[in-house]
Formats: C-alpha cells, sequence, structure tokens
C-alpha cells in the first residue's frame, strides 16, 4: 500500500454546540445508513485507510457493538488489544488505528445488551483508546435510527457524516430515515456512497443495474446531497474482505474508487465552518 508524500493540511472542524471536541482528534466522520447490508462498514474501512494513503492520520471505530465485523474486514479476529494507562492500545494496521468491540469479547458470543451498556461500552472505545493525534477518526455506526444512533448523535463530537445506500428504492427508504435524523439534530452530511451500483460481467464485460438506476438522483433531489462515489458490484470486493485485506490496500480501478472518495470527503469538510475553539483564550469575569 503506497502513500502519498505530500500530507494534506487538515484542520478541525466544528461541531455541535454545547459538545467539547476530543483535543487529540481534529474531526470525526460518522459512516451510516439506514438499513444493514448496504456494504456500510465495508465502506469505512476503505474510506479510512484511503485517506490514510491520502497522508491523513486516521482512525476507525467499530460502533456496531451487537455485529462488528471490524475485525474480519481487517483480518485481526484474534487480536485483543492491550491497556497502556488504563486505556485500550488501538490495532495499529494498513496505516489506521482500528477499536472494535468485536476484540474484546468472544466472537461467537452475541451481546444482549440494552441501549444504555451499548452506549456507555462506546464511549469508553471512543475516549479511553490511545488515538494518538488524529486528522480524522471514522466511526462505522450501526443500521438503523434507534435510540443508540440518537445518544451518539448527541453525545459524540461528530464533525459530519456521510450515508452509505444501494440504488433500490426500499434501501433509499431506510437511508431517506438517517439523512432526516442527523438533519434534525444539526449534524451536517458530506454526501452519499452509492455502493453495488453496477455489476460488470467478467465474461462479457456487460453492465446490469441489478439494484436500479439513478437512486443517488433521487436523494439529491430530495437531500440536496451530493453524490462522493459510485462503487460496483465486484467480487473482488467480497473477497478481499473475507481475506481481512480491505481492497484500498490494492493499487487497481476499484481502490481508485475508494481513494477518489477520500479526496472528495476531505474537500467537502473543508467547506463546513472550522472550529476555533482553541484560539480562545482563558476568560475571566471580574466583578466591581
Amino acid at each position: 500500500m503506497e502513500t502519498m508524500t505530500n500530507k494534506p493540511d487538515i484542520i478541525a472542524h466544528r461541531i455541535k454546540t454545547g459538545l467539547s471536541r476530543i483535543k487529540n482528534i481534529k474531526n470525526i466522520i460518522a459512516v451510516t445508513s439506514g438499513k444493514g447490508g448496504v456494504g456500510k462498514s465495508t465502506t469505512a474501512v476503505n474510506l479510512a485507510i484511503s485517506l490514510a494513503k491520502l497522508g491523513a492520520s486516521t482512525g476507525l471505530l467499530d460502533g456496531d457493538i451487537y455485529g462488528p465485523s471490524q475485525p474480519i474486514l481487517v483480518g485481526a479476529t484474534d487480536f485483543k488489544p492491550e491497556v497502556s494507562n488504563n486505556n485500550f492500545v488501538p490495532l495499529d494496521k494498513f496505516g489506521i488505528k482500528i477499536m472494535s468491540f468485536g476484540f474484546l469479547i468472544d466472537p461467537t458470543q452475541a451481546a444482549i445488551w440494552r441501549g444504555a451498556i451499548v452506549n456507555k461500552a462506546i464511549d469508553q472505545m471512543l475516549n479511553d483508546s490511545e488515538w494518538g493525534e488524529l486528522d480524522f477518526l471514522i466511526v462505522d455506526m450501526p443500521p438503523g435510527t434507534g435510540d443508540i444512533h440518537l445518544t451518539m448523535a448527541q453525545k459524540m463530537p461528530i464533525t459530519a457524516t456521510i450515508v452509505v445506500t444501494t440504488p433500490q428504492d426500499i434501501a433509499l427508504l431506510d437511508v431517506g430515515k438517517s439523512i432526516a435524523m442527523f438533519n434534525k439534530l444539526g449534524l451536517p452530511c458530506l454526501g452519499v456512497v452509492e455502493n453495488m451500483s453496477t455489476h460488470v460481467c467478467e465474461n462479457c464485460g456487460h453492465q446490469s443495474d441489478i439494484f436500479g438506476t439513478e437512486g443517488n438522483q433521487k436523494l439529491k433531489e430530495t437531500y440536496n446531497l451530493e453524490l462522493l462515489a459510485k462503487l460496483p458490484l465486484n467480487i473482488a470486493i467480497r473477497e478481499e474482505s473475507d481475506k481481512g485485506c480491505p481492497i484500498a490496500t490494492a493499487n487497481n480501478s476499484i481502490a481508485d474508487i475508494y481513494l477518489d472518495l477520500a479526496q472528495k470527503t476531505i474537500e467537502e469538510i473543508s467547506q463546513l465552518p472550522k472550529d476555533f475553539s482553541n484560539k480562545l483564550g482563558t476568560i475571566s469575569v471580574v466583578q466591581k
């Protein structure tokens, strides 16, 4: 995996009023979806790796407690994080720091927890991990729009979101609910990643829009969101994911799409209001 030599100049951007930015993490991007099975986790890990390839210091937090898939996607199902100064030491692989609840439990065991315990576990992984200095922390959010998502959006200092969907109408309906929820919470969305957009036959090269067409156009018309990337339905993505070697680590046309997604992410986030909280000095109130 090659890393670009010119490191991008990444600065911190504004977060929701009332929250404090984690001092060593400049920007937190939540990768979301309205439903499962659209490739959200695959998008999250490949985006994180691609940001690192562009020179940005990047971490990945697996926020899906009930179904953590990042240990499989990065080939680290046996990894157990060390504890240093009462903090977890994330996995350092593919140029990114990775922390997942899947590293902490037996992979055959289900987390039969209520929302409050889940939120506490996510908060601990976020705040009690030795991330180092990060330009971006990518959070692989759980699918859906339930209580856990609401709490994460209200308490986690998220800079912006990215929405992952597939083109079919039922996925667009669910992802629309996710977009609407984050809009209500005042979290900006950088745009949409359309996954499994087109299948190209390996034998004849014929392209088939298996899940429909113009899905991203519908989202743009309804929510005024830009298309960040269109990923093909390609067996190589699945094969490399199952091997624990995300396709963004390669040098091929699909990896280039993820690299372009990372570049667009940097460009879109640069348009958001900047965070000047660290520029403010201490204000003292003197009573006369």
